[in-house]
């Protein structure tokens, strides 16, 4: 990853530390090189990430990356705390997010929170012009399809209550912290 892309992962990361609780045990959706996990070790349990790009399961002291799908290839009797997708929903198709909210719902303890960051639409093109600067890697951008970050509200409106929901980079990335009803 190229120095902008770092920095633009490392916000994301700092904005969601805020809403893990000490010694959560926390699942990342598109972990790619667990990173966050590395830079969360003082405060979280043994965590779980996934990301389809993996090609080969990676186990480090306190996390495990699997490569996959979520939800079809997540090992059975695992529960969370905290379920994370920094800058992935944009990536998942519309057929699939509801499937994916239920998923979580399943794996999540009870108050346990999920925590998004999703990018404004406006921002592809400012990534489109970062990747032919070649400022940014930008991956994945072939996958966006101008995800609204106001349909994650609707998206987890069954079981899930909003506790959180700010802009952040200039108005051009969006936080969402949702907390596990105790029934859907």
């Amino acid at each position: 990853m190229k120095a902008l892309d770092t920095y633009l992962q490392n916000v994301r990361i700092k904005k969601a530390k805020k809403f893990i609780r000490k010694n959560d045990a926390v699942l990342d959706i598109g972990s790619v090189d667990g990173v966050m996990f590395d830079k969360w070790k003082e405060i979280i349990s043994y965590s779980y990430g996934i990301d389809p790009i993996l090609k080969q399961e990676i186990k480090k002291d306190n996390y495990t990356l699997l490569p996959g799908k979520f939800p079809e290839d997540i090992p059975e009797n695992l529960t969370f705390n905290a379920i994370t997708m920094l800058a992935v929903l944009e990536h998942i198709p519309q057929e699939v997010q509801e499937e994916m909210s239920q998923g979580f719902y399943n794996l999540l303890k009870p108050k346990g929170r999920v925590i998004i960051t999703v990018p404004s639409p406006q921002v592809d093109f400012i990534l489109e012009v970062l990747l032919k600067l070649k400022l940014i890697d930008g991956m994945s951008l072939e996958e966006h399809y101008g995800f609204k970050p106001s349909d994650t509200e609707k998206l987890f409106s069954k079981g899930f209550k909003l506790i959180e929901k700010r802009k952040f980079q200039l108005g051009l990335n969006n936080l969402y912290v949702f907390e596990k009803l105790d029934k859907i």
